[in-house]
């Protein structure tokens, strides 16, 4: 067998080597061979394994590794959809590529903007890869259920963040805990809080309202729900801007504390209470919370009091359920029911905006 070396002046091929077929034919083994090893270095001989390397090295060819996993009964890619690129989805997104490479995968991210027809797209171009398993932020309330069902029995998947359904694979923040311990908290050291709801854009709009007014009801409080303008957008700092300018024109809030779906929200209605000159604070005009502890949160003014997500375990158990489900051995915490639904407790951040 020829060995290939950067010193072999024969090792020079006139023809572009752009397919697997050319590189075969350059090195002088067969096409099979050269798959085999671009599927699994080590399932070659450690001789025919040089050979390759070193024509690598010399013709610099890198296969096309989509086409390669096309032909692969089960594929080294794996799919990941975010609706929006902020900075927990941010972090969602890097701690799942992260563990998906040290696991000798590559993931292939798209995001869907929040838009069902992206995330039906997504779906598509998921399939047309053959991907060994997904992990998914479905846009929930306008989702395409049908096909994201479909995939599932075509492909292990793991929802994060909202829920597909109450059957889904699931791993998330438990909203009911989280609520429970800021209103519990918001309640023992001021005025109860009204809540400003999130847009209706996934289902945790839905989640994290029943946990505020389950909380409330818990301890005898009536909730207060402030009524929103009814639409469906991302842009949550401009919505609870507008909203909160609004509420504030129209004779106020209707209690001194705030507390907000998520932080973003709460970014909102800082700048809205600030522009209206309110003081917001332990014992001034107005109290803001928000919920998931965004890296922002701690550097507003005033810094603002909110549950932090564990976003870094969310995604670990979450690539980890995904192993599972694909057939790996990944030890992965049971849920208390016996389901595939992990919720993770939140933790209580303490600052000066409440």
């Amino acid at each position: 067998m020829p060995i290939v070396t950067s010193q072999d002046s024969t090792a020079t091929s006139e023809k572009p080597i752009r397919t697997m077929e050319d590189f075969a034919a350059f090195v002088g083994l067969s096409r099979p061979t050269v798959s085999k090893y671009f599927n699994d270095p080590h399932s070659v001989r450690p001789r025919t394994r040089e050979v390759i390397e070193a024509a690598i090295r010399v013709s610099g060819f890198q296969p096309n590794l989509f086409a390669v996993n096309l032909n692969r009964r089960r594929t080294n890619i794996l799919g990941l959809v975010m609706p929006h690129i902020d900075p927990f989805y941010a972090e969602l997104r890097r701690r799942i590529e992260s563990i998906a490479e040290q696991s000798g995968y590559l993931c292939f991210s798209l995001s869907s903007d929040g838009n069902p027809e992206l995330e039906q797209r997504a779906i598509e171009t998921f399939k047309s890869l053959n991907v060994a398993g997904a992990i998914i932020a479905p846009v929930g309330i306008r989702s395409h259920h049908a096909a994201l069902e479909s995939l599932g029995r075509s492909i292990p998947l793991v929802y994060v963040d909202s829920p597909l359904d109450e059957s889904s694979s699931f791993v998330g923040t438990n909203n009911r805990q989280s609520f429970e311990l800021i209103v519990d908290y918001l309640i023992r050291s001021g005025e109860p809080p009204c809540y400003l709801p999130m847009p209706s854009v996934n289902n945790n709009a839905i989640a994290r309202q029943a946990a505020y007014v389950a909380a409330m009801e818990r301890v005898g409080l009536e909730p207060r729900v402030l009524p929103v303008t009814p639409v469906e957008t991302w842009d949550f700092e401009r919505f609870a801007f507008e909203e909160s300018v609004r509420i504030v024109r129209d004779g106020g809030f209707p209690t001194a504390t705030v507390l907000c779906a998520c932080d973003r929200l709460a970014f909102g209605v800082l700048a809205a209470c600030f522009q209206a000159g309110l003081r917001i604070g332990h014992g001034l005009d107005i109290r803001v919370a928000g919920h998931d502890d965004q890296p922002l949160s701690r550097y507003t003014c005033p810094p603002l009091t909110t549950v932090a997500q564990n976003t870094g375990e969310i995604g670990r158990l979450a690539i980890d359920l995904l192993f599972q489900k694909m057939g790996d051995d990944v030890p992965v915490p049971p849920a208390a029911d016996g389901s595939e639904r992990i919720l993770l407790n939140a933790e209580l951040m303490l600052r000066s905006s409440a």
